[in-house]
């Protein structure tokens, strides 16, 4: 027979330590960001159903990109611009590693996040030209649904309510209307991306005289 401790000793999960756990606490940060900075947060997250601090972590989590990002900014300054404070739920490790790569390279920290938010633009530039085709197929699909109440009410003016098809109709409408208004919704709350410049967001930053 083989060593039962050992054997239970193998199979016993490794435990994190300490420095990991506190990595992964959740703290608030604020930063001087622009609105354009910030909405292309918000849009980013609320496009792809993500959380804020997430999207958040993901980018500032990138080592390497912050350090490419600092090293083009090195001793630079904020444009000015206009700025609001804003804070963020992130985690610690993000805020260690933003505080210290701005140490380092005695760079702005609220220009690393800024930067780091133009990785962004990509994305929502893809989301703007998907927007513009869904408000194109939501209008067919208006026009469709409509119809669809046109000929429930046709069905009702000739059979009667208490006919099997209309019953089958109104079934079929009903969850039509559903679905209807939950694409109207999801149009809606895409107006924000319409509004949004990429180009601006370009802007934001520059090195002074």
């Amino acid at each position: 027979m083989g060593d039962t401790g050992d054997q239970s000793s193998h199979n016993t999960p490794k435990r994190p330590i300490s420095s990991e756990l506190r990595g992964k606490q959740s703290v608030r940060a604020t930063f001087k960001l622009t609105e354009e900075c910030i909405g292309a947060i918000s849009i980013v997250a609320t496009h792809l159903g993500i959380k804020q601090k997430s999207l958040f972590d993901h980018l500032v989590e990138d080592i390497h990109a912050l350090h490419s990002i600092a090293r083009e900014l090195k001793n630079t300054k904020l444009k000015k611009y206009s700025r609001i404070q804003k804070t963020f739920v992130i985690s610690r490790k993000s805020l260690n590693s933003l505080d210290e790569i701005s140490r380092n390279f005695n760079t702005p920290r609220d220009a690393l996040v800024e930067y780091s938010v133009q990785r962004l633009l990509p994305i929502i530039i893809t989301e703007q030209q998907r927007h513009e085709t869904r408000k194109e197929i939501f209008d067919e699909i208006s026009e469709h649904f409509h119809q669809g109440i046109q000929l429930l009410k046709k069905v009702n003016r000739s059979l009667g309510s208490d006919d099997p098809m209309f019953d089958k109709m109104a079934s079929l409408m009903s969850n039509y209307q559903s679905t209807y208004a939950f694409l109207e919704a999801f149009i809606e709350k895409g107006k924000a991306i319409e509004r949004f410049d990429p180009d601006l967001l370009k802007t934001i930053l520059t090195a002074e005289d």
